[in-house]
């Protein structure tokens, strides 16, 4: 076998690495490469793979989707979820959520898809972008973590290897994780896992599904029913006791299970039936040197909370600004232990979640599913619908924390709604009128809450600078930091501050809130915060960004 060694005239081959180019992957690819660093992922598939596994999104998912600059194309690709609904076997509401169209974070509060399809507008957006290259057939075989740089050796197709080099490197290469393997990090497994056999159909007529999404908590065989996009639905059915695995993954046990529901080859397309196991896990470690996890390679869940992608997407969201800041030279390499620390308790909090929810559906004794029934209803009794829980804050991190009775009142680590606003005679969702990135909020004249050394460290960020105008005001906008006047055409922002006593709001790239402060003093604390935690000094001979 021979090897083959690129070499470029800077320093490594890459900027970034990225091993795996599923949905994560690609994503951060994206998330990457338009802060101007180069990235080359590596995948071992020849060809993308063509079949769905998650079928949703939240609200909050679909806004950070839209960063990678594939928002105005969602709508071709998802639906709405109009609600979620757990019924007991004779059909009684034990839990009935009501999703909205028009959610907290600017999108739907549910969205459903098709992943391949959505996989399609991740990869045209990076192709489209110059620092990214996709080399498919590769799979990783070593990886060799140095001072400055990484080198990866990956086997290829016409039996060579290729070596690469990078600064970084992540590894998005699913639940069995070569990445994660090779840091021989220790996992915390729940032990909680059930086997269930999925069908994915196309529906040959249009149907209406109301609610859009339903678990039959039936302990003859519990099962789900949720759309998974335009034209397309999806039925999951558990692997009863007794019941051997060769039995039910068996084309005509899926038509079995499928005709009570109008499903059958008349009037509708297999498109696939398979049995998975689900797992609940994390790693507890998803920072080795200059080697990183995201995604599957660093956490598993049940299905039953639809948390799985959604937190994927989140790791690299939250990675990707961090990793920009550190190539860059803005940050210490220490900031990306926040990385960790921030996404591993919020990921470890949606898998507790989800096994909770899990423990409740995957019943199968009669007894105890007629106990559980009750038990619920009556709790249940008098009570509305209810609506989705709002995006999960950080618990810990790269925050700003205020001090004495003040702290609990504090929005640091939520993360901020998204309103429409108006700037210059036109309107739309903030994070589209305004810009994406650090966002520093405020209802005062930023020139009056700022020296220009703090608004020029802003700017050296890439930070906005936003003032919420009334009705009516012309924004001036100028300075180290051109400060954007906008309108709060929803009344989301004002209030919002209002509710903390805040002024000001300065807003992590993830919609996090890293803290609010009230007048010059609480607003130049607040800057002065983030670059203390930042270390902000940039190095002589820091790197800059490609092109």
């Amino acid at each position: 076998m021979r090897t083959t060694h690129d070499t470029y005239a800077n320093p490594t081959d890459t900027d970034v690495v990225i091993v795996g180019n599923g949905p994560i992957g690609a994503a951060l690819s994206v998330l990457i490469a338009q802060h101007g660093w180069r990235v080359t992922v590596l995948e071992r598939r020849p060809r993308p793979y063509r079949l769905p596994r998650a079928t949703s999104f939240d609200g909050e998912t679909a806004r950070l989707l839209a960063g990678t600059g594939i928002g105005p194309d969602l709508g071709r690709v998802t639906e709405p979820a109009n609600g979620y609904q757990w019924q007991t076997a004779a059909g009684a509401v034990l839990l009935d959520i009501a999703f909205t169209a028009a959610g907290p974070y600017g999108w739907p509060d549910a969205n459903t898809m098709h992943q391949p399809a959505l996989e399609e507008l991740i990869a045209a957006r990076a192709a489209a972008l110059p620092g990214i290259t996709v080399l498919r057939g590769h799979e990783v075989v070593k990886i060799t973590d140095g001072e400055d740089r990484v080198e990866v050796m990956a086997s290829t197709d016409d039996d060579t290897t290729r070596v690469l080099s990078a600064r970084w490197v992540v590894g998005c290469d699913g639940a069995n994780s070569f990445v994660r393997d090779h840091l021989d990090v220790s996992v915390t497994d729940l032990g909680f896992s059930y086997e269930w056999l999925l069908c994915d159909v196309e529906l040959r007529q249009p149907r209406e599904f109301t609610p859009t999404n339903v678990q039959i908590c039936d302990p003859a065989r519990p099962t789900t029913v949720v759309a998974s996009g335009p034209g397309r639905r999806r039925w999951e059915f558990m692997r009863l006791p007794g019941e051997s695995a060769a039995e039910l993954n068996r084309e005509e046990t899926a038509w079995r299970l499928l005709a009570p529901f109008g499903v059958t080859p008349d009037t509708a397309t297999l498109l696939r039936s398979t049995t998975y196991i689900f797992q609940a896990r994390w790693a507890d470690q998803w920072r080795v040197g200059h080697v990183l996890l995201a995604g599957d390679a660093a956490h598993l869940m049940p299905p039953f909370a639809g948390q799985g992608m959604c937190s994927g997407i989140r790791d690299v969201v939250n990675l990707a600004w961090k990793l920009d800041l550190v190539l860059s030279g803005h940050a210490d390499e220490s900031v990306l232990d926040s990385y960790t620390q921030e996404r591993r308790a919020q990921a470890k909090e949606a898998i507790l979640a989800s096994v909770q929810l899990g423990r409740v559906i995957c019943v199968t004794d009669p007894a105890a599913a007629a106990e559980r029934d009750a038990t619920v209803l009556a709790n249940r009794r008098g009570r509305p619908t209810g609506r989705p829980e709002p995006a999960k804050a950080l618990s810990g991190g790269l925050l700003h924390r205020r001090s004495g009775a003040e702290a609990a009142d504090a929005p640091a680590g939520a993360v901020v709604p998204q309103g429409r606003v108006a700037r210059r005679g036109s309107t739309g969702l903030f994070d589209e009128v305004v810009g994406r990135g650090f966002v520093l909020l405020t209802t005062d004249d930023p020139h009056t809450l700022l020296d220009e050394e703090r608004l020029s460290f802003l700017a050296g960020l890439g930070a906005h600078v936003v003032r919420l105008l009334p009705p009516g005001e012309a924004s001036e906008e100028h300075g180290p930091a051109e400060v954007i006047g906008v309108v709060d055409a929803d009344g989301v922002y004002g209030p919002y501050l209002a509710r903390f006593g805040a002024t000001s709001l300065l807003v992590r790239p993830d919609y996090h809130v890293f803290g609010a402060a009230s007048g010059p003093d609480g607003t130049a604390a607040l800057v002065d915060d983030l670059r203390g935690q930042l270390r902000a000094a940039v190095p002589a001979g820091a790197p800059h960004r490609a092109g």
